[in-house]
């Protein structure tokens, strides 16, 4: 179960790993730490292997890009939490989320859903949204899974129309695509690990980590805000 608290306690734990990291990669190129083998112990250090230097760097952005998709995921997943805490029926949600409920429907198995149901309208989200699709990553968006290594900016406004909550930020967004496209790169081989963190310097790395953080807690404050004025349900009704 995710509520909204630990969709925040989970992105400060996952922020302050990516800080720590980063700043051991800057005091490495700093040379204010060392790395030494055991048989260097009784000798002096020697200066770390650049390309390794390179190697670490790269690692930055698949941290990063964890940062990013694990707090979208977490943050849909306390959607449908509300919404099954609050006995939210299928009936009351806005137009746009019965879409979506509609077409993670077709991607279940239908005789198992079946056997679940004893009243459609209420029992619909709950069992379409368990927290079983969450942890294997089947939830769909339209008819695509909706976490398939391409989260950026522009996927998460896409988001926020659908689901009604706001996409309005103060940060700057342009720096999620450059991770979700280094990401990438590393993923599918395009590029080594050592030419990927050769572009940046550690102190670029983290203006990037400022950015990218900054923007996903004011996009975790909307939805927020969303979960606690209700703008899930469909306005046109009465319901509650």
């Amino acid at each position: 179960m995710a509520n909204i608290s630990f969709v925040f306690q989970d992105f400060d734990e996952r922020c302050k790993e990516v800080s720590e990291y980063l700043t051991f990669i800057d005091d490495l190129q700093k040379g204010k730490i060392k790395l030494i083998t055991e048989s260097q112990v009784n000798n002096k250090p020697k200066k770390i292997d650049k390309e390794l230097e390179d190697t670490f760097k790269a690692s930055a952005y698949l941290l990063l890009y964890n940062l990013i998709e694990s707090t979208m995921r977490n943050a849909i997943e306390a959607i449908f939490d509300e919404l099954k805490n609050q006995g939210v029926s299928f009936d009351q949600i806005r137009p746009e989320l019965k879409k979506i409920v509609l077409d993670n429907l077709k991607q279940r198995n239908s005789d198992k859903i079946t056997e679940k149901i004893k009243n459609l309208s209420l029992d619909i989200i709950t069992i379409v949204f368990d927290e079983s699709v969450f942890k294997e990553g089947e939830i769909f968006f339209g008819n695509e899974k909706l976490f398939s290594g391409n989260f950026d900016a522009r996927k998460i406004k896409t988001l926020a129309k659908e689901y009604g909550f706001s996409a309005q930020t103060k940060t700057d967004s342009s720096d999620l695509l450059i991770v979700k496209t280094k990401r990438k790169d590393l993923a599918h081989g395009i590029k080594s690990f050592a030419e990927v963190g050769r572009e940046k310097s550690p102190d670029e790395l983290i203006k990037i980590q400022d950015k990218v953080v900054k923007y996903l807690r004011q996009i975790l404050e909307n939805i927020e805000t969303y979960l606690t004025n209700q703008e899930y349900l469909d306005s046109s009704t009465n319901f509650l």
